[in-house]
């Protein structure tokens, strides 16, 4: 069974699929960083110095009645709240990866495309249907005469 493992292990897709994995999460790691740290905070400044992180409603008040200071507040003392902002960043991140991904599929499907194919060397009998090379005047089956 350990061989067997092993084989499977090693085959080449699977290593492949292993790599595509690490390195995925390393990119929406990066993403993340991305739209946390550089992406939303100037466009927080430009809407009057909003932190989309801290974009929150509660819904039912914690131990500490509210108004909280921020999200961190409310988680601490409790609060039930909808995080509409770490879901706008989620969504800004998303988006992200999501066209990264959509520029490499489209790469890498410009180099499989397949070389355009030579012109064919043979036509088909209109009377026969039998197959006849490109320039040929009389069909070697039936006779007739073709066009070129």
């Amino acid at each position: 069974m350990f061989k067997e493992f092993k084989e499977f292990a090693m085959r080449g897709n699977v290593i492949d699929m292993a790599v595509g994995i690490i390195m995925g999460a390393a990119f929406g790691a990066i993403v993340k960083s991305l739209v946390d740290d550089v992406l939303m905070p100037p466009i927080g400044m430009l809407l009057g110095n909003v932190d989309f992180s801290d974009l929150y409603i509660v819904l039912k008040d914690g131990a500490a009645a509210g108004p909280y200071a921020s999200l961190a507040e409310a988680r601490k003392a409790g609060a039930v709240t909808i995080n509409y902002g770490v879901f706008l960043n989620s969504v800004v991140s998303f988006l992200i990866v999501a066209f990264s991904v959509f520029l490499l599929v489209r790469s890498i499907n410009k180099l499989k495309r397949e070389a355009p194919s030579a012109a064919p060397a043979t036509k088909e009998c209109p009377y026969c249907l039998s197959t006849v090379a490109l320039k040929a005047t009389r069909c070697p089956q039936c006779t007739s005469e073709l066009k070129l």
